[in-house]
């Protein structure tokens, strides 16, 4: 059975976007954590201000200087101006370019790994084509992912974040369409409470294919102060060590109600996770 350590913690810094990068790298220093997931968005990195990946070289090795490594790039996609599935080609065509540098991004950063989702389909169009063009687009990216050596890792989102990809049995049914040793899974524990699914089923549907893991209390609350309770939470864990997992569990405490002061929520959630998690 693999054990899950406090170094095996990451921490995605889209919770940090009203501060600058040094401040989320500072934050981290202090909460004595050193894996990043790089959130690709204003004010900290995002590639529509660059030409090519000089600047993410440069955030890499201020990254490292720290003693700290990307472990994970998650680009900014969620909503305007990206699209996977409209139905206007030149949007899907902008969307998969973007993501083609994002590729390259992580490369410059130091990592194989490129987050994504589905985003939502305009609802008031029919889903299946949607995941028609949204699966087309996947396929387009993984073809590319291959060339690079890059692994894409998919979460499933909420109902309310979209109306694609929701559940274990989306992500299955995304992975068969798809059909690409690049295309793998992240699973947010929140949106897979909300379906009803199970982190047990997810580890033994998935094997391999499950390469990352979304970490919060409810609502992508502070861990403590959502409605899991620490038996669910530490009780995860306990799943991903049985199952083998050896990747990230990567804290994505995403709320407005922590942008004033990002540091407090991410140093309340490190300690939360040392009463249960060994240093190493």
């Amino acid at each position: 059975m693999s054990r899950i350590t406090m170094q095996d913690v990451s921490v995605m810094s889209v919770q940090y976007v009203q501060h600058t990068f040094d401040y989320y790298l500072d934050s981290m220093a202090k909460a004595g954590l050193t894996k990043v997931d790089l959130w690709g968005g204003v004010p900290h990195y995002c590639r529509l201000d660059h030409t090519g990946t000089a600047q993410a070289v440069l955030l890499r090795r201020k990254i490292q200087d720290r003693g700290m490594q990307v472990v994970i790039y998650t680009p900014e996609t969620l909503s305007y101006p990206f699209s996977y599935s409209h139905p206007d080609p030149a949007v899907r065509g902008r969307t998969i370019d973007y993501m083609r540098q994002a590729m390259e991004d992580a490369l410059a950063l130091g990592t194989d790994r490129v987050f994504l989702n589905t985003g939502c389909h305009p609802r008031d169009l029919d889903r299946e084509e949607g995941w028609k063009r949204t699966a087309d687009s996947f396929h387009t990216l993984a073809g590319l992912a291959e060339g690079l050596g890059v692994r894409l890792v998919l979460e499933q989102l909420q109902p309310y974040e979209s109306n694609l990809v929701l559940s274990l049995a989306d992500l299955k049914r995304m992975l068969a369409e798809v059909g690409s040793p690049a295309l793998t899974c992240c699973v947010d524990v929140v949106a897979m409470e909300v379906a009803g699914d199970t982190l047990e089923d997810f580890c033994r549907e998935l094997g391999d294919k499950l390469q990352w893991i979304h970490y919060s209390d409810s609502h992508h609350l502070v861990l403590g102060e959502g409605d899991y309770g620490r038996e669910k939470l530490e009780g995860w864990v306990r799943t991903l060590e049985r199952y083998g997992y050896q990747n990230c569990l990567d804290l994505e405490i995403n709320d407005s109600i922590y942008w004033e002061d990002p540091h407090g929520s991410l140093q309340r959630s490190a300690d939360y996770l040392r009463a249960f998690l060994p240093e190493r």
